[in-house]
């Protein structure tokens, strides 16, 4: 899942793709680097971000997606907690959602995924963008992240949603050895019969381990958090940096699954 941020504000690579002509131009790069799919937004979701607008937001992303879906071929997802985004992103061609709120921002969002049969990505995550680095405190960091999980998707499949993913939330209500804790034990989540996707991608504990402030300077960190969360289970990875990635990848398959390699 290669990483469209339309914002000015996202931690790594906030402002580049700010525009309609740069982002679709950054959405066909990773394609063409060999992303399955593009995941687009338009609020930044970096501990501290600003909650914009809903007008903001779909000013942003529905553009994009609009200009975008009928260029590709890969499933397009929008980046939302807001069911109004959602919505207009779906009819603009977009056919996954990816909540990072995991359900609970916007309710009414899952109706409106039910509705359109669309894919549906639910994230764990503690509080807002403004809080959820104060909220780090867990009793039991795997069971309660299981639980939260296991609550969600049981709500999205009393809705008849059918294909829901769900992402643990690395970086997200989580300090540095949370995050690797939870890419040492991510197998925990198998037996939620679903998906996992993972995004790890530059972020802040990979900057801690290194002592790399710039988040452009971490990929090689996202590379080997990368092949950690493949060897635990992972089924996608969301990540900035798609060409370098996708050979970490390649790679990672035939160590642990046997995928492409010749028999």
């Amino acid at each position: 899942m290669g990483i469209v941020n339309v914002t000015p504000d996202s931690f790594s690579d906030g402002g580049q793709y700010f525009d309609l002509d740069s982002a679709v131009h950054q959405g066909k790069k990773l394609v063409a680097e060999g992303a399955d799919i593009l995941d687009i937004g338009g609020q930044s979701t970096r501990p501290g971000a600003v909650i914009i607008s809903l007008e903001e937001e779909l000013r942003r992303v529905i553009p994009v997606v609009q200009a975008l879906a009928p260029e590709i071929t890969m499933p397009i997802s929008v980046d939302t907690t807001r069911s109004l985004v959602a919505a207009q992103a779906i009819t603009a061609g977009a056919t996954w959602v990816n909540d990072v709120s995991g359900g609970t921002d916007d309710p009414e969002l899952l109706h409106v995924v039910a509705r359109s049969g669309a894919t549906l990505v639910l994230m764990h995550r503690r509080g807002t963008s403004e809080t959820m680095q104060n909220l780090t405190n867990y009793q039991d960091l795997m069971g309660e992240i299981w639980a939260f999980l296991a609550q969600q998707r049981d709500k999205a499949q009393q809705l008849g949603i059918e294909k829901i993913i769900l992402d643990p939330g690395v970086g997200f209500a989580k300090n540095t050895e949370q995050n690797l804790t939870l890419l040492r034990e991510l197998a925990h989540f198998q037996n939620l019969n679903c998906p996992i996707l993972v995004g790890p991608s530059r972020k802040s504990f990979i900057g801690q381990i290194l002592n790399q402030p710039d988040p452009q300077n971490r990929v090689w960190g996202t590379a080997a958090a990368c092949c950690a969360a493949i060897a635990q289970g992972a089924d996608i990875l969301r990540v900035h940096d798609v060409a370098e990635i996708k050979q970490v990848i390649q790679v990672a398959d035939a160590l642990w699954r046997g995928h492409g390699v010749a028999s």
